[in-house]
């Protein structure tokens, strides 16, 4: 099957889809983040690769989940499921390093129901610039 240019205009570059998904939740920024995590109200899960996490370093309290695994991970219903995963009510912050796989990941977590699921604006860099705790 073949793409013509007229097909391929009629669809969405990334910032368009970005744009987007975003307008269907509201995303968090990194002090409501935190605050929401200590309180115990929010599940922060870290999806960036290790490399950038042994670069820049871990969210003290945050679950690693790659982004590759996020969706069984964090399903409810799902065999994979981390303990964490206690039901589709669940607050999950969802951070990668700039806050754009972020988004995406989110979007695919309402569509298993988490529909609490947000990311955090900026992603992991912004929590950093905030001056908020992070582990080496």
């Amino acid at each position: 099957m073949s793409t013509t240019v007229s097909d391929a205009d009629e669809r969405p570059g990334i910032d368009e889809l970005l744009e987007r998904v975003r307008t269907g939740y509201r995303r968090i920024e990194a002090q409501q983040a935190y605050e929401a995590a200590r309180a115990g109200d929010a599940l922060l899960v870290d999806i960036r690769y290790a490399a950038l996490r042994d670069r820049d370093g871990l969210i003290p309290g945050a679950l690693v989940i790659e982004r590759n695994e996020l969706e069984w991970r964090l399903d409810p219903r799902g065999s994979h499921r981390v303990p964490e995963a206690t039901g589709h009510d669940l607050h999950i912050v969802v951070i990668c390093n700039e806050g754009y796989a972020s988004s995406l990941a989110a979007v695919s977590l309402h569509q298993l129901g988490l529909h609490r699921a947000t990311d955090l604006v900026g992603g992991f860099q912004a929590w950093k610039a905030a001056g908020l705790p992070v582990a080496a």
